[in-house]
């Protein structure tokens, strides 16, 4: 359970929380993508993890080493939308070969390029960078399906704006692909900000927004949200691909209506 879960699990009443169920990986199916490093490089590794013995990855996730805790942690795991992941290249010992993940001339984008095609999908719909950049596929096509339909979804009576947000997790992850180009794990932060079309009206948050909004009507409300993307990009100037993306809220606020403002 994230943080932001379980924030949003504390906000609820007890009789609508759902059960923690930890999830857990298949140790047998796991494969493990472990760079060779340079002395002094920041240790990490990405490992295709599969909840069911035998099934294929489900998920991808980075795991880094943290000196100053005495520990290793889980810094990032995204949702794939397909079990088939690009051919690692390795070096005659199994090990993976990191590559730069940001200014990377050799490879076709960089982590902040595919950052802003993936921001611009929630924002525009991919009308910039986000269709330039990405070929089509079942998650660069999600993203903008939920630009498209929420941005629509209150018609004449509200609008709905999304936009990117400060990210405090700049950290970014590339293992060479065996036909040169590269697989890249990175983060972005957005933001949707609903509001009201005209005064008189108000948006009742709903039970999942009890957390952050505790219930009371408000005439705007801004959500942010901390996602972790997947992608694999080409070695030569070509469409990436986006493979997955992992997205949790962490954030929600705005100003009552004001008939709550005066009673309060």
């Amino acid at each position: 359970m994230s943080v932001s879960d379980y924030a949003e699990t504390e906000g609820l009443p007890a009789a609508d929380r759902t059960p923690y169920k930890p999830w857990s990986y298949d140790t047998a199916s796991t494969k493990l993508y472990i760079p060779r490093l340079a002395a002094g490089q920041d240790r990490w590794f990405a490992a295709a993890l599969s909840d069911d013995k035998g099934k294929a990855p489900s998920r991808l996730a980075v795991f880094a080493e943290r000196p100053q805790h005495k520990r290793w942690e889980m810094v990032s795991v995204v949702d794939l939308d397909s079990p088939k992941l690009p051919d690692i290249a390795l070096d005659h010992d199994g090990y993976a070969t990191a590559v730069a993940a940001d200014g990377n001339k050799h490879l076709a984008a960089d982590a902040n390029l595919l950052r802003t095609a993936v921001l611009d999908n929630f924002a525009t719909g991919g009308t910039h960078t986000g269709t330039k950049v990405f070929k089509p596929t079942t998650a660069s096509k999600r993203q903008i399906e939920v630009h498209d339909k929420t941005g629509t979804r209150y018609g004449d009576q509200g609008t709905t704006v999304f936009a990117g947000a400060d990210n405090r997790y700049r950290d970014a992850y590339a293992l060479k692909t065996a036909d040169g180009g590269a697989l890249l794990l990175f983060s972005h932060t957005h933001t949707q900000t609903d509001a009201v079309a005209h005064s008189g009206l108000q948006i009742n948050p709903g039970k999942e927004d009890r957390a952050w909004l505790h219930d009371v009507p408000r005439t705007s409300i801004t959500y942010t949200f901390v996602c972790n993307d997947a992608a694999t990009v080409p070695p030569q100037a070509a469409p990436s691909r986006l493979i997955g993306y992992t997205c949790a809220r962490t954030d929600a606020s705005g100003p009552p209506v004001p008939s709550w403002s005066e009673r309060v």
